[in-house]
């Protein structure tokens, strides 16, 4: 009579329960460390900051101000995030800032108060997202070339609405929220906007069949489409969201330059999507963090706020961070050869 093996159990007799699979216990453990990682390379950097310029890094208008700039490019940056983690990429991110900050504050604009200010920066951002959503889901045009084409054509119409100039708004209900008086607990209005947006788009990827379903698309869209998604009308919604988040980012710009300028946004791509990419964020697709790419986006914030506070120059700067970038990849190729 064969006899088989009876499972294994724990010291009360039960059998355990199977859990995670490995393949998933792995990606999380994988997940936490890196997580853990960043918190330390932040920590690091704070207690650089702390001994090269005491009494200005760790002051608290300064961190204010940390927190702040970093709000900006945070949101572009969860949006991107979502973009990447389905296998798709947008050049167009900075351009689409720079065009819906510059519309919403041309002086027509400006005549409908904030609320006119606010819709029209989302509506141009949106708007935006939703061409490079058709060209890329349903006109098939490979993401790199048709968020490239979206970067000029942006570009480009920002210089011919502002011909070259600074569009200075007037409204005082946009200009208080920049100000002192507006802080909540000594928290900026924009930093909170950021808090939210943040809270949101991890609810969005980590608890929705939406965020489930951009996670299955980027990590195989054929397998995705079997399943019964629809992978063309997910990467449309996917760009729809970077641009409503570019739309957002354009409004708290405005709020903390007071103006419009064609030149908003510059680099704001390579920006996003290098925090993206130190978080975690696969550039092929299927895996990424909302956390690991906030984590990012402080540490390149605070990287150029100690430089600048030390009168570094600028490509050094820009030096690191292209070192930082490079060691961020190879860390997740070898992160993946190991899963």
């Amino acid at each position: 009579m064969t006899q088989h093996a009876s499972p294994p159990r724990d010291s009360t007799g039960k059998v355990p329960s199977a859990g995670a699979p490995p393949v998933r216990r792995s990606l999380i453990a994988h997940a936490d460390v890196r997580i853990l990682s960043l918190l330390g390379v932040l920590a690091a950097l704070i207690l650089i900051g702390g001994i090269t310029r005491p009494d200005e890094f760790l002051d608290t208008r300064n961190l204010q101000l940390v927190l702040t700039q970093a709000s900006v490019i945070g949101v572009v940056t969860v949006g991107m995030t979502f973009v990447i983690i389905s296998g798709g990429i947008d050049l167009s991110v900075g351009a689409i800032v720079a065009l819906a900050s510059v519309w919403a504050t041309t002086v027509a604009t400006q005549e409908y108060g904030f609320a006119g200010i606010l819709f029209t920066a989302v509506i141009v951002g949106v708007g935006c997202g939703l061409v490079n959503g058709l060209l890329v889901a349903y006109g098939a045009m490979v993401p790199f070339i048709a968020t490239l084409a979206m970067l000029a054509s942006a570009r480009g119409l920002a210089l011919q609405i502002t011909d070259g100039r600074t569009q200075i708004v007037t409204l005082p209900s946009v200009l208080d929220l920049g100000e002192r008086d507006a802080y909540v607990l000594g928290v900026p209005p924009l930093v909170m906007v950021f808090a939210v947006v943040t809270i949101i788009g991890w609810l969005v990827l980590n608890r929705t069949t939406f965020g489930r379903r951009s996670v299955a698309v980027g990590g195989n869209a054929e397998a995705a489409r079997l399943a019964g998604i629809d992978v063309r009308r997910q990467r449309l919604y996917l760009y729809l969201l970077s641009g409503l988040c570019c739309g957002i980012a354009a409004f708290l710009l405005i709020v903390l330059s007071g103006s419009g300028q064609n030149t908003n946004g510059n680099l704001y791509e390579l920006d996003a999507i290098a925090a993206a990419i130190i978080g975690g964020t696969l550039l092929s697709g299927g895996r990424g963090t909302i956390v690991g790419s906030v984590l990012g986006v402080l540490i390149f914030t605070t990287i150029t706020n100690i430089f600048a506070l030390n009168n570094l120059q600028s490509d050094v700067q820009q030096i690191a961070k292209g070192a930082i970038i490079v060691a961020a990849v190879l860390v997740q190729r070898r992160t993946a050869s190991t899963t």
